[in-house]
């Protein structure tokens, strides 16, 4: 048994004041607001860990290099295509692995990965076929955070266009081949959940969207929706039909279902989404990197699609800055204020619900004992409400984070990665 105590700690009621918490077997055995001191003191705001629900570990190399010339989301997926023909898995497990620790010194304790890299150069197999997923599950454990392993179908490059140049190395020939190989991935260990994507309406036929959701059963079930224009015009072009409405023909959506990004739909797209219970993952620093648009994120709400958040391509890791984004977006696009509660906007940051983590994200009895404890005295926090937190933080603020009562983090330092940042930058100067 641990003993901690939280000076303040955002409870299911919201924040309370001298929280004791009770940890055993990583998992929390008691809360009891307004006890004394004992136990190991965490001072400031204590928090649920948060979920990051999208990651592509390996766009983080291109983290401020990709707006030369300005830029364009073409020349951006060009870079990102050199990229992933340079790495292997030895190289992946390295950059993932310091990519995972700067996930975790910005307060996320799980990771939901969108994980298409599955073959080597020309598309040739590996060894063993699942040595890329090896590489990210292995990197996950020794960063200490929960991982969401979402293997991806991706078999074509675009409606009638086959794969080519290092696109092979995303194929499986089609989605049967997709789903032996991701059926014989079986990794060990309480931090990692298998699930399924299907990359978009772009890279997986209409016909072969139904075995991914087949497959998929019970799991996290991930796609790509209506992130650019382009795909609906394509999507209406080809099929006749949105791209939310093509994958509730193919039996996609459904409880299990988060819908990426969801930027540009219809109000049709926002019921069909509502009434089958699928999420929306919001991943606003890469949205506005990338120029996508402010997606619909009250509505969605409104229409009773439950919201998750996530990094996706990593331009920013900080999970406060896509909390709040969340709100101030909503602000731009609405000219208004108050667009979410602070609660509802905790709610999405730390819905581990999404990848396949269901009793993670409360800081209640039974649940895991996942926490982010956040300073009140540096220059940001500073004087805001303890309940305000989450609209002044920033990753730099987070000073111990524990994942199933394990120490991750202790007093802003990683405990298993010594020296992340400069992990990081020898990982990306090899690459590019």
């Amino acid at each position: 048994m641990t003993e901690y105590w939280c000076e303040y700690a955002w409870l299911p009621g919201g924040v309370a004041e001298s929280v004791g918490v009770e940890v055993s077997g990583g998992v929390i055995v008691a809360v009891e607001p307004g006890r004394p001191p004992r136990g190991r003191t965490l001072p400031g705001l204590t928090v649920p860990g948060m979920a990051n629900a999208h990651s592509h570990a390996f766009h983080r190399a291109l983290r401020g290099r990709t707006h030369g010339d300005r830029g364009t989301f073409w020349t951006w997926r060009e870079l990102m295509y050199r990229l992933a023909e340079r790495l292997d898995p030895d190289s992946y497990y390295r950059l993932a692995r310091a990519v995972y620790a700067e996930m975790t010194l910005a307060g996320y304790t799980s990771v939901g990965e969108f994980h298409y890299l599955h073959h080597g150069p020309d598309g040739q197999r590996y060894d063993d076929p699942n040595a890329m997923s090896a590489a990210l599950v292995a990197a996950a454990a020794d960063a200490g955070i929960r991982i969401c392993l979402l293997d991806t179908c991706y078999l074509a490059g675009g409606p009638d266009t086959p794969l080519e140049g290092v696109q092979l190395r995303f194929g499986d020939g089609d989605a049967d081949g997709w789903a032996s190989r991701a059926g014989a991935f079986r990794p060990e260990g309480d931090h990692v959940v298998v699930g399924a994507a299907a990359h978009s309406v772009r890279a997986v036929p209409a016909p072969e969207l139904s075995t991914v959701a087949e497959w998929a059963g019970d799991r996290p079930l991930h796609v790509h929706l209506s992130e650019q224009r382009a795909e609906n015009d394509d999507c209406l072009r080809v099929h006749g039909v949105t791209p939310t409405a093509l994958l509730a023909r193919h039996g996609v959506l459904g409880e299990r279902t988060t819908a990426v990004h969801a930027t540009h739909l219809t109000d049709d797209d926002m019921s069909t989404l509502g009434a089958s219970r699928t999420r929306a993952c919001f991943c606003p620093t890469t949205e506005r990197d990338l120029g996508d648009g402010i997606g619909p994120a009250s509505a969605l709400a409104a229409a009773g699609v439950r919201l998750c958040l996530g990094s996706d391509s990593h331009a920013v890791v900080d999970a406060f800055e896509e909390t709040r984004a969340l709100e101030l977006n909503e602000r731009l696009a609405a000219e208004a204020r108050g667009r979410f509660a602070v609660t509802e906007l905790l709610a999405a940051a730390t819905d581990h619900g999404a990848i396949g983590f269901d009793d993670v994200g409360r800081i209640e009895r039974g649940g895991q004992a996942d926490l982010v404890t956040v300073r009140l005295d540096s220059v940001r926090t500073a004087g805001a409400a303890p309940d305000g937190v989450p609209l002044a933080a920033t990753g730099a603020d987070v000073t111990d984070v524990l994942v199933a009562g394990r120490t991750v983090v202790r007093d802003g330092v990683h405990t298993r990665i010594e020296r992340p940042a400069t992990d990081l930058a020898a990982e990306i100067g090899k690459l590019l």
